[in-house]
C-alpha cells in the first residue's frame, strides 16, 4: 500500500501520469495483440497491425488497418473489448478505483491525479464520482447488450452465445465511443433496424455527453433552469449538431443510390441521424463512407472535429469548446467586456483554454495532412477525412487506412494518441513545472484584424 504514494511521487503534474498511463496500456496492448493465440490464422500479427490496433482501441478511435473479424481470433477481439474499455473508462479512473479496493482511502495526490482524469470540481468528490462513473459505465453497457443481444437471437438467429459475445462487445465499443466492430461492413447491414442502430446511437449519444453531464441531468432533468453552464452548452450544442448533422446528410445523399438513395423515407431518416451521431466519434457506418457526396465529407470533418462532451468517452475538441467560443464571438460582436451565458459569468482561463486547444487542434490538423498529402497519392478530401478522423478518434474512413504507408500509419497512431489525451494534457505533461512570471509588463495598444 505504500508503494502508491512512491509511484504518484515520481509524476510532478497529472497530466504526466494520464500519458504515462495510456502509454503502458498501449505498450501492454501491443505485446498482447502481437501474440499467435491473438490472430485467426496462428500467425504473429506483426508489430505496426498490433500497435495500430492496439492504440485506437484504447484511444476508442476504431480506425484499423487489417479486417478485426477476419483478422483477430475470439482471444484477439475480447482484448481489442478490453483495451477499449480501459481507454473509455480512463486509466486514472481505473487506477482511483484500484487504489480504493486495496488501501481503502485516498491521498492527496491521488485525487488530484483522479480529478484530472474525471474533470470533477472538488477532490472531496473524487471517490464518489470515481465509483460512480464505473457503475454508470457498466450499468449503460449492460443494458445496450442486453437490448442487442434480444435483438440478434430473435431478429437474426444467432445462437445464443454468439448473440451474447456480439451485443457485448457491440455495447462496450458503443458506449466508449470506439466504433470497433465484428461485420466488415461495420453495421451497414442493419442500416434499416431501428433496434440495432438506434440502440448503438443512444448508448454512443450518453457515453459522448461526457460524465459530470449525465450525473446532472439525472438529478435534475426536468429543471433545465438550473442546470450548469456546462450542462446548458453540452446538451444544446450536442442537440444542434445532431439536427444540423442529420438535414445535412438528407440534403446531400437523399438521391445518392450508394447511400440513401434506395432506402425508404422512414430509413432515410434512420440511416441520416444514425450517421449524424457517429460523427461525435463514435466510428459506426451504417452508410457507405468512401461513395458518399464531398459535400458530406466536409460536413463529417466539421462534426468530427468539434466531436462530443468533456469527461466523456468522445474526442474532438469538444461541443463545450466550440459552444463557449461561439458566445466569446458573440459577446465580442456585442462590445461586451464580459461573456455571459444565461446568468452566469465564464472566467477567463476557460476562454483562453478553449481558444489554445483549438488553435492547437487546427494546427495540428493542418500539419498532419500536408504531411499525409506528400506521404500518398490519395487527394486533399480523403486525406483530411483520415486525418480528422484520427485526431478525434473517431474511426469512420472512406477506405484508405489500410493503404497507407508506414510513415502514414505511424502518424495516424501519433494523432490517435494526441486526440485521445488532449493536446493540452500532452503539453503540460511534457513541462516539468508550471511557470509564472514575478513581474507584469507595460501594457501597449495592438490592432487586430
Amino acid at each position: 500500500m505504500r508503494r502508491w504514494p512512491r509511484i504518484l511521487g515520481w509524476f510532478q503534474h497529472p497530466a504526466q501520469m494520464i500519458v504515462t498511463g495510456f502509454g503502458l496500456a498501449v505498450v501492454i496492448g501491443t505485446a498482447v495483440l502481437v501474440l499467435p493465440i491473438a490472430t485467426e490464422s496462428g500467425e504473429p500479427a506483426g508489430l505496426p497491425a498490433a500497435l495500430f490496433t492496439a492504440t485506437s482501441a484504447v484511444c476508442v478511435t476504431g480506425l484499423v488497418v487489417v479486417d478485426t473479424p477476419t483478422h483477430w481470433s475470439t482471444f484477439g477481439e475480447s482484448v481489442i473489448a478490453g483495451l477499449i474499455q480501459v481507454g473509455g473508462l480512463g486509466i486514472m479512473t481505473l487506477a482511483t478505483l484500484f487504489t480504493l479496493l486495496v488501501a481503502g482511502r485516498l491521498g492527496l495526490r491521488a485525487r488530484i491525479f483522479a480529478q484530472a482524469e474525471t474533470k470533477t470540481l472538488s477532490m472531496a468528490d473524487v471517490r464518489r464520482v470515481v465509483r460512480r462513473v464505473v457503475v454508470f459505465s457498466l450499468l449503460c453497457e449492460a443494458v445496450t447488450a442486453v437490448i442487442l443481444t434480444g435483438r440478434f437471437l430473435l431478429g437474426y438467429g444467432e445462437p445464443w452465445g454468439r448473440a451474447v459475445y456480439l451485443g457485448i462487445f457491440h455495447a462496450i465499443s458503443a458506449f466508449n465511443n470506439a466504433g470497433f466492430a465484428l461485420w466488415p461492413d461495420s453495421v451497414m447491414r442493419f442500416v434499416a433496424d431501428p433496434w440495432i442502430c438506434l440502440t448503438i446511437a443512444a448508448a454512443v449519444i450518453v457515453g459522448g455527453l461526457g460524465f459530470p453531464v449525465v450525473f446532472e441531468l439525472l438529478r435534475g432533468w426536468r429543471r433545465p433552469r438550473r442546470w450548469s453552464v456546462l450542462t446548458r452548452i453540452t446538451v444544446g450544442v450536442t442537440a444542434a449538431l445532431l439536427a444540423a448533422g442529420t438535414l445535412v446528410f438528407l440534403a446531400a445523399e437523399w438521391h445518392n443510390p450508394k447511400t440513401l438513395g434506395t432506402l425508404q423515407d422512414s430509413g432515410k431518416l434512420l440511416a441520416a441521424f444514425f450517421a449524424a451521431v457517429m460523427t461525435r466519434t463514435a466510428g459506426f457506418n451504417s452508410l457507405d463512407i468512401a461513395a458518399m457526396d464531398p459535400t458530406s465529407w466536409l460536413a463529417t470533418d466539421l462534426l468530427m472535429f468539434i466531436g462530443g462532451g468533456s469527461a466523456g468517452t468522445a474526442g474532438g475538441i469538444k461541443v463545450t469548446t466550440f459552444g463557449l467560443l461561439a458566445f466569446v464571438i458573440w459577446a465580442e460582436m456585442r462590445g461586451e467586456r464580459e461573456v455571459n451565458v444565461g446568468h452566469r459569468r465564464l472566467p477567463e482561463p476557460a476562454q483562453r483554454q478553449a481558444l489554445a486547444i483549438s488553435l492547437i487542434s487546427v494546427a495540428l490538423v493542418a500539419l498532419s495532412t500536408y504531411l499525409l498529402l506528400a506521404l500518398t497519392p490519395h487527394n486533399l478530401d480523403r486525406v483530411l477525412f483520415e486525418v480528422v478522423s484520427a485526431f478525434a478518434t473517431v474511426g469512420l474512413s472512406t477506405g484508405i487506412t489500410a493503404d497507407l504507408p508506414p510513415a502514414g500509419h505511424l502518424l495516424l497512431v501519433m494523432l490517435m494518441f494526441i486526440g485521445r489525451i488532449g493536446p493540452l494534457t500532452l503539453g503540460t505533461a511534457l513541462a516539468l513545472k508550471d511557470r509564472a512570471r514575478r513581474y507584469q509588463l507595460p501594457e501597449e495598444r495592438f490592432i487586430v484584424g
